[in-house]
């Protein structure tokens, strides 16, 4: 029995009342969580965060996958629990799962908190749109399952692959200004500027981001467009409704850079150019490739 000495009758009135508060406050999952107790149902949210356990060969955990987890394809027969930015608390936890195993950014920042504050684990797996930031997510959604030995043998794995496509772009005396653009709508373009996973990749794959000035995606202005002078325009696919060339270098702005004169842009999938995960190194080669051609080596 928990004894309070020497305190006066209404302090000892305050305390048992604060012990007995703590006692039924629930405990919220997401402090020091880092590895699942019951790892029998997780749902994933985030592409990459889904690529890593089908590449650990842990899928069978899998209760459920968001929007965005759209590879490999037998991930599309999991359950979507709504896209990773626009979640529903109640559509997250419809599924009964034992943990969440979330990519950083998934939003909105008031579901995350009522997912954090509820009784199911939820672990929050950082996002870096780096070499190092990849390996560090592998590691991280390995230790979630349990499977860490997997993980370091999968990150060594991706680490010499990583380290093999920079090798073949880092020779590169030329270096290609580009501008990724995210959408036109409206005949305005919005952007890719710093600290974004296009940024990242652009980065890898030998490129210089031809955004200055902001973090993030923007609207750009049509003298900060033409004032970016980019060589080439790079775009998802299979992301909203789709532009056509005509379109795109129909943009007055677009139409008075390098990249509108020689009409240059590079469509890849979403998912995989900006993903972030197993699959990086490869889209760090198909990006180059796309962009110097004969200049990239094995």
């Amino acid at each position: 029995m928990v004894s309070f000495p020497s305190l006066s009758r209404p302090k000892l009135a305050q305390a048992i009342g604060l012990s007995l508060l703590l006692a039924v406050l629930p405990v919220r999952a997401e402090e020091a969580a880092t590895v699942f107790a019951d790892t029998s149902k997780i749902v994933a949210i985030g592409g990459s965060i889904t690529e890593i356990v089908y590449a650990l060969g842990e899928e069978g955990h899998l209760v459920a996958r968001d929007s965005t987890s759209r590879y490999p394809e037998a991930a599309l027969k999991l359950p979507d629990v709504g896209y990773m930015r626009q979640l529903s608390p109640e559509g997250v936890l419809s599924v009964n799962p034992s943990g969440i195993l979330a990519l950083h950014g998934s939003g909105p920042k008031e579901a995350v908190e009522v997912l954090k504050k509820s009784n199911v684990p939820f672990i929050d797996v950082p996002e870096h749109y780096t070499h190092d930031g990849i390996l560090e997510k592998i590691r991280v959604v390995g230790k979630a399952l349990g499977v860490d030995a997997k993980a370091d043998r999968l990150a060594a794995e991706v680490d010499a692959r990583l380290k093999a496509a920079e090798q073949q772009t880092a020779s590169n005396k030329e270096r290609k200004r580009i501008l990724f653009v995210l959408s036109t709508q409206g005949g305005k373009i919005l952007a890719a500027g710093s600290e974004t996973a296009a940024d990242g990749i652009v980065n890898l794959a030998g490129g210089v981001n031809a955004v200055e000035g902001f973090s993030g995606y923007k609207q750009m202005s049509d003298e900060a467009i033409v004032t970016a002078r980019p060589d080439v325009i790079l775009m998802m696919d299979n992301a909203g409704p789709a532009v056509s060339d005509d379109e795109l270098f129909s943009n007055p702005s677009i139409a008075s850079t390098p990249a509108g004169a020689a009409r240059k842009v590079i469509r890849m999938d979403g998912g995989y150019l900006l993903g972030f995960g197993p699959r990086t190194a490869e889209a760090i080669r198909d990006l180059a490739v796309s962009l110097y051609d004969g200049q990239v080596t094995d």
